[in-house]
């Protein structure tokens, strides 16, 4: 019986090696399970040599697993001589050196599409709050101020509102059905238009911003979208305006943000990403008009399945050449 066993087992060492890049103590045992079966895991943390931990796979290594947003820089890759592909496990990529891996040919993926409806829900969940104040009321409440001082304000309905989109790709799309079914004009600001919508299209994001009552940002951190929404953007869009990021932090300007916040020189904001996470502005915590959470847009159990079967799909589709499933496009 073990004889054809062993026949129908493939050898563990035909399997394609891969290298887990992440940074301990996160959690990775869902990514080794779902890995294990079809590959050969090389997890830095398990190996003894502490400078380079794989220094004698490096020649056979062809594609890395990035776990997380731990940073893959250019002295990572550069340990790297095969590598040919890095598989995301973020939306994000702001913390893989795109430029060398487009220098070096290395081709990289995301898992944007296993997280973009549920981003797309808690954008409009922040929207909703801000405008109708949900969370203010409930501290309203909590803290006895309605006996006290009687019915609190009332708010903004959401129903006509002028929505402008900041990165119309597959969360913002997704965010565009949902406000749509609530009555809302969709507008958009794209790194270029895109034939496939009849939504207005705005090269500018301030003049997207003159036309709108609520920016939602939903495009990837570069170095040309870093503080794209700064003084002008926020001036643009006025005292009425509100904006909603589940991008990153840094599309924002923050420092600037906050002042137009305390101000009143904007109606609100809803924050689930900060600039220097996981430390937020202490100015913002007694705003009624700003909703602040911990980065947890994207991430719930079923969407977090997801992006561990689309790594795994990803990875299966490059050592079969084929297409790969959720390429970043340069």
């Amino acid at each position: 019986m073990a004889s054809q066993q062993n026949c129908t087992e493939p050898n563990r060492e035909d399997l394609p090696l891969v290298l887990l890049h992440y940074q301990p103590p996160f959690d990775i045992h869902i990514f080794k399970h779902h890995l294990r079966p079809y590959f050969r895991l090389l997890d830095p943390s398990e190996l003894p040599e502490p400078t380079n931990p794989f220094s004698s796979r490096a020649k056979s290594l062809r594609a890395l697993v990035s776990v997380g947003i731990f940073p893959v820089t250019r002295e990572t890759l550069s340990l790297l001589p095969s590598l040919e592909l890095v598989v995301g496990s973020s939306a994000g990529v702001n913390h893989i050196d795109l430029q060398e891996c487009r220098r070096r040919g290395i081709a990289v993926t995301n898992t944007g599409p296993a997280f973009c409806e549920d981003a797309a829900d808690y954008a409009v969940a922040l929207l909703i709050d801000v405008l109708r104040r949900l969370s203010a009321c409930d501290r309203y409440v909590r803290d006895g101020l309605w006996p006290e001082k009687g019915d609190y304000p009332l708010a903004l309905k959401l129903g006509g509102k002028r929505v402008g989109i900041v990165g119309l790709g597959n969360i913002g799309s997704e965010v565009a059905k949902r406000l749509l079914a609530f009555g809302c004009s969709i507008a958009y600001n794209s790194r270029r238009k895109k034939d496939s919508v009849s939504f207005p299209y705005y090269a500018n994001v301030s003049d997207l911003a003159t036309n709108s009552d609520v920016l939602i940002l939903c495009c990837p951190l570069t170095d040309e979208t870093r503080h794209m929404i700064n003084k002008d953007a926020m001036n643009a869009l006025g005292k009425e305006g509100v904006i909603i990021n589940i991008g990153r932090g840094a599309l924002v300007d923050e420092k600037e943000l906050v002042q137009f916040l305390v101000n009143g020189d904007i109606r609100g904001a809803g924050l689930d990403v900060f600039e220097n996470e996981p430390h937020v502005p202490e100015k913002l915590y007694a705003l009624d008009n700003v909703v602040l959470s911990p980065h947890r847009a994207v991430i719930t159990p079923e969407s977090f399945e997801a992006a561990v079967k689309l790594v795994l799909a990803n990875l299966k589709a490059f050592f079969s050449n084929e297409p790969l499933l959720s390429p970043v496009q340069n």
